[in-house]
């Protein structure tokens, strides 16, 4: 072979690696529902050992141990992580709103339209050349045509309605098989998607055999009463956890399967806490909250074996796909790309609660280092409002055992009491969150110091939940579950007499 021949093959060869490396990575994420870190790499003693998929991807890729939502409920969280804009921002924050019945299209008075030039992240990532898709529900509070937002699945089988545009979970959430990577007519455009798994909303169909843990397995938290139905509603999440383990595990190998592996960046993380237990979904303590993120691919940016401790917001997964992606970075942006040269660590994250479904609320919290502080609204009524989970054996073990007078003190007046309006606790002596240190003296410095973090963010930011709902919308919402028994016979709140 000649010397000009073989130094020819070499500009090949290399020019062949250059193109490889220049490709623009696939970005997937796998997210999931109503999702705990109740993992071993999260130092789980319970689930040690029994979630290996995700533990690997752990050690794969970047594990985030203090990563939290932006809100305890999926339509605002995923308002927010869509867009990367706080959802109080956009007027997103109230749960299953811009809604309508199953099967019809939001009329105009009750559209939620985003503010002028502000586009989600899939519009994003599609002009910047990535096919996109996902494969599950969208859940977004805001006018939109899913054709704008994903290349694939804009028409067959998903229904605009109560729950956004949805899919048929019985072709899309248990399957992977048609409208992702693989729907691509050019297999060598990038994509970004979405696959949506259920999580904490998933009962043992995925626990892998032999791995199911039995009601007495795992000890109650001292925030819930020593009831069995209790016991068997907590001990139902950590098998959700394993169950999703095994559900991550399916979506890896059919990367690995297609190909698709070597060039995908993929997030793994939830949209918010424990759905099964009160005091999780729905409210701002660490178990509404706190959710397991991790990142892994083939990239120069990420590492692996790398743990990171610090505060980190949902708004940043937005943020560093579309980095990642090389799409447009909007300065409207809320997040930071987790690996720029410029980030910069946070000194406190906030998340909101505000109406979930029919329960009408406002909760805002801040989580700084050592402390998490809660600002309660309406505090003329109880923390245990009437809500879609009063038929759950949970909730009816609550109301038995306080008309019985057999409820804890703590849990008693936390459940039934008067609602406090403000709340702090030092996570480090209290990581349950019992004991309120609000009133205590000796934290006077930083319930000053969290309170005026709150102000300048609700002032800065604009938080519209400081504001009544419109009443456009609410009687929407009255019209949506007036026909449900759980809502006609309940005492619900009093903004909704006008619609009867």
């Amino acid at each position: 072979m000649t010397f000009l021949r073989l130094l020819l093959l070499g500009v090949i060869s290399l020019s062949a690696a250059a193109a490889t490396d220049m490709r623009r990575p696939n970005i997937l994420w796998i997210f999931s529902e109503d999702l705990s870190p109740y993992m071993g790499c999260y130092g789980d003693p319970i689930n040690a050992g029994h979630t290996p998929t995700i533990d690997k991807f752990a050690a794969q890729g970047v594990l985030f141990t203090r990563a939290f939502a932006t809100a305890p409920v999926c339509s605002a969280s995923r308002s927010a992580i869509i867009t990367g804009v706080m959802q109080t921002t956009t007027g997103t924050h109230q749960h299953r709103s811009s809604r309508t019945t199953d099967g019809e299209v939001v009329p105009e008075e009750l559209r939620i339209h985003l503010p002028e030039g502000m586009e989600t992240l899939p519009e994003l990532m599609r002009a910047a050349g990535y096919y996109t898709f996902n494969s599950g529900k969208d859940d977004y509070n805001f006018h939109y045509d899913r054709g704008d937002l994903y290349s694939t699945g804009n028409r067959d089988d998903y229904v605009p309605g109560m729950n956004g545009w949805q899919g048929n979970h019985a072709k899309h959430n248990l399957s992977i098989t048609r409208q992702t990577w693989k729907s691509r007519p050019d297999k060598d455009q990038p994509w970004f998607g979405q696959i949506e798994i259920k999580g904490g909303k998933a009962n043992s169909k995925w626990v892998r055999e032999g791995e199911e843990l039995a009601d007495n397995d795992v000890p109650l938290p001292p925030y819930f009463p020593e009831t069995p139905n209790h016991r068997k509603a907590w001990t139902q999440h950590y098998n959700a956890v394993r169950g999703a383990d095994a559900r991550v595990q399916t979506i890896l190998d059919q990367l690995e399967a297609d190909g698709e592996m070597e060039n995908t960046i993929v997030f793994f993380f939830s949209d918010h806490g424990n759905n099964q237990s009160l005091r999780h979904k729905q409210f701002c303590y660490e178990g509404g909250v706190h959710i397991p993120l991790m990142v892994k691919g083939n990239h120069p940016a990420i590492g692996s074996s790398v743990v990171r401790d610090e505060l980190v917001s949902a708004l940043d997964i937005t943020a560093t796909t579309l980095s990642l992606g090389g799409a447009a970075m909007p300065d409207y942006l809320d997040g930071q790309d987790l690996f720029a040269d410029s980030y910069q660590e946070r000194s406190y994250m906030i998340s909101a609660r505000d109406r979930c479904d029919y329960t009408i609320d406002q909760i805002r919290t801040v989580r700084t280092d050592e402390y998490r502080y809660i600002r309660n609204g309406y505090l003329d009524r109880a923390m245990l409002q009437a809500q879609y989970r009063d038929n759950h054996p949970t909730v009816a073990d609550l109301k038995k055992l306080h008309q019985a007078g057999k409820l804890s003190p703590y849990l008693d007046e936390h459940w039934f009491g008067p609602r406090p309006a403000e709340e702090l606790y030092d996570l480090a002596t209290d990581p349950h969150q019992i004991h309120n240190l609000a009133n205590d003296v000796a934290f006077k410095t930083e319930l000053v110091r969290h309170r005026a973090i709150l102000d300048t963010w609700i002032q800065e930011t604009g938080d519209q939940g400081q504001q009544q709902e419109a009443a456009v919308q609410l009687e929407a919402t009255y019209d949506l579950w007036i026909s449900k028994e759980i809502f006609s016979k309940a005492k619900v709140n009093p903004e909704y007499d006008q619609f009867r």
